[in-house]
């Protein structure tokens, strides 16, 4: 033993071994525990149910969680939020994600995937937390799926602080109780309010991708790396996926797609917008365009999606307006998962549940201790479900980018 190994564990040179040995020890164990509470408070909240809380004062910051995984890289995330004001029962417990992405076969990676926990605190929702996930699958380059991660979700939590929680009260209303039916009534309106809420960012990001004059090498116009047409035809779909504490609200603008999970089954949250989609096709049509088959259908033979963000050169036939879908939370379930065609184009929604579900449900008997002691494991089971999706996809042969985000949304 060195003179300054000894200095570090040994106060006193009269020390025996013995004691130097387990004064060590001890600060050992002190590192490990300072370390695992802060990996703790990051992915030990995945194995807990979402779960809301007392509103923190207005002066409490807001937390959130940022996934953008430009290349092969696999990610995970969770927050514990403990408001100062609330007890340890009522703390709230954000939800766990785990996230995979990479170019597969492609040259370039072009899709981008963002998630904020905790965006935001709308009356609409109660002033409770609203969780955003997003994934954006990038055509004709990286410059519009890149444009939508940074700006989209600001979109919306500035729409979603503007909107009131209910609309003006009506004067002959006098009884605190509400029937049945003025309680059905609350809550389409509350859906419509959202669904405002939502094509209006959707537009407004598509204004700003149509006005976007800088190429993705940062210079203006198109005097960078990229062709005048680059810009023109570049765009991306964006399917984005809104956690209350009592809905799952999707928003799809392309072929990305959302599945939930709820006992076993898949239950497809948003359907693929494809150029030979039947009312797809008739909208087309109308509009004066054409759907060709090349390697597929394809709007005006080049695109073949036909909702999708910027795309400024088809922007007649292509738009921009999402479709929305609002389910009930529920107790049976398990996993919600959003990926890019990447992973839909070789892999059934069912196949992927299964796989997501076994992930999330394998879990050892060391594991459960670690959670129940409040120390995680050093991957999460929705990173791994993330991971062995993107494998299996990989493994049949997809030759898209490939995007995953699973959310565990299963109380443990």
């Amino acid at each position: 033993m060195s003179d300054n190994y000894r200095k570090d564990f040994c106060d006193e040179e009269e020390d025996t071994q013995g004691e130097c040995r387990e004064r060590r020890r001890r600060r050992i164990q002190m590192r490990r525990n300072t370390s695992a509470l802060s990996a703790a408070r990051m992915e030990t909240a995945g194995w807990r149910r979402y779960r809301t809380s007392v509103e923190p004062p207005s002066s409490s910051p807001s937390s959130g969680e940022d996934a953008d995984p430009s290349s092969s890289s696999a990610s995970t995330g969770a927050a514990l939020v403990a408001v100062a004001s609330v007890s340890e029962e009522e703390q709230e417990v954000l939800p766990v994600f785990g996230t995979m992405s990479v170019a597969g076969r492609m040259r370039e990676m072009e899709d981008r995937i963002l998630v904020r926990t905790n965006l935001c605190r709308p009356e609409i929702c109660g002033r409770r937390p609203v969780h955003f996930f997003a994934v954006y699958d990038g055509h004709g380059g990286a410059h519009v799926a890149e444009l939508c991660r940074e700006r989209l979700h600001v979109l919306l939590e500035e729409e979603l602080m503007r909107v009131n929680a209910t609309p003006e009260e009506d004067e002959n209303c006098t009884g605190p109780t509400t029937s049945h039916t003025d309680q059905q009534e609350e809550e389409e309106e509350e859906e419509e309010r959202w669904r405002r809420v939502l094509i209006k960012t959707f537009r407004t990001m598509d204004d700003v991708t149509l006005a976007l004059s800088t190429c993705s090498c940062g210079f203006e116009g198109y005097h960078g790396g990229c062709r005048p047409m680059a810009l023109a035809l570049a765009g991306s779909t964006a399917t984005v996926a809104i956690l209350t504490p009592g809905h799952i609200i999707v928003a799809n603008c392309g072929d990305s797609r959302a599945v939930l999970c709820r006992g076993g089954n898949a239950m497809p949250l948003s359907v693929d917008h494809k150029p030979d989609r039947p009312d797809e096709l008739a909208r087309i049509k109308d509009a004066g365009g054409r759907v060709i088959f090349v390697e597929g259908a394809r709007v005006e033979g080049i695109l073949a999606m036909s909702r999708a963000i910027g795309d400024k050169f088809l922007k007649t036939f292509v738009i921009s307006e999402p479709e929305i879908t609002f389910t009930k939370r529920d107790p049976e379930d398990e996993c919600l998962i959003v990926a890019s065609d990447g992973l839909w184009d070789v892999v059934s929604s069912q196949l992927a549940c299964e796989v997501a579900r076994g992930c999330l449900e394998d879990m050892s008997a060391s594991e459960r201790a670690c959670m129940d002691t409040a120390s995680a494991p050093p991957l999460t089971q929705s990173a791994l479900a993330a991971a062995l999706l993107t494998r299996l996809a990989l493994g049949r042969k997809s030759t898209d980018n490939i995007s995953v985000l699973a959310i565990d949304l299963k109380s443990r």
